[in-house]
């Protein structure tokens, strides 16, 4: 017979094993923007900072943008990565989900560490990267800086996609598979010269897990009006054809351009955080 502490190690592995199952089962092509998104949100981050930080960002500009996408590539070969990628707000109730304590340590205590690997880590991800970020340049370990960087603008980045903050990630519960790569990569694919982007300038982030979460928020309130979106541009169509997205850029586009531009600021002021709280270190140069 199990003794009551061998019964809580079962429990505690089944539900590991739950968690693990249900993340090798998330819908593969899944992923936040892609990597024009990614590249396009670092590059008008940039033109977010303030002088004092700007070169050292404009210098390392082509490492950011080579690795921005790194936690995507990751996830492809470690698919325990993914639940870093995505928080299923659902799973908490209705909006503004406050079931979910926005401490981590809070939300282990009331839903267990298996439970929310298996909904995902996003927000705690952002805190975790802005940390480690402010960190590396009170170090004054710049290539270690450059390189959390480059992984925070991506998790931030992902905040922002609706599509990292639902189940329906892929529109597959929806019966709407692919809307995810539809909205945030083919759009931007195909108009993305077009986008009158407006980022606003770097400010400093009181609180950055708190402030990640607001970001899923805002970006969840949208799901229904994309999805809205994709069904009446794919009416009367055979297929996913031109005509079908000039329609869905048409009714999808300030969204898409809100919400990219909005990455943008906020992966500005999260290096710009980063730097104040690192104690303000000059920065070099290259």
């Amino acid at each position: 017979m199990l003794r009551p502490a061998d019964n809580q190690t079962t429990r505690s592995l089944a539900a590991l094993a739950a968690a693990v199952v249900l993340t090798l089962l998330l819908p593969s092509g899944a992923r936040a923007w892609g990597e024009k998104g990614n590249k396009l949100i670092v590059s008008s981050a940039l033109g977010t900072l303030p002088q004092e930080i700007r070169p050292f960002f404009e210098a390392n500009r082509d490492f950011l943008l080579q690795h921005v996408s790194d936690p995507q590539e990751a996830s492809a070969k470690n698919p325990a990565e993914r639940k870093n990628q995505f928080l299923f707000l659902e799973r908490y109730g209705r909006f503004p989900f406050d079931s979910l304590p926005r401490s981590y340590k809070a939300a282990v205590s009331k839903f267990s560490r298996p439970k929310l690997e298996a909904n995902g880590l996003l927000p705690w991800q952002i805190g975790v990267y802005s940390e480690k970020l402010t960190n590396a340049m009170r170090a004054g370990k710049w290539d270690e800086a450059r390189e959390n960087a480059a992984l925070l603008a991506y998790y931030v980045g992902a905040a922002h996609d609706p599509f990292s903050t639902t189940e329906n990630q892929d529109g597959q519960l929806s019966g709407q598979p692919g809307v995810s790569q539809r909205f945030g990569t083919d759009l931007i694919a195909r108009f993305s010269s077009f986008f009158p982007l407006r980022p606003n300038d770097a400010f400093y982030v009181e609180e950055p897990t708190e402030r990640a979460f607001e970001a899923c928020l805002s970006s969840h309130s949208w799901l229904e009006t994309i999805l809205l979106a994709d069904r009446n541009s794919r009416r009367g169509l055979p297929s996913y054809t031109d005509e079908y997205y000039d329609r869905f850029y048409n009714q999808a586009a300030a969204i898409l351009i809100r919400q990219i531009s909005d990455s943008a600021t906020e992966v500005g002021s999260y290096w710009y955080t980063a730097w104040v709280n690192a104690g303000k270190p000059a920065l070099p140069q290259h």
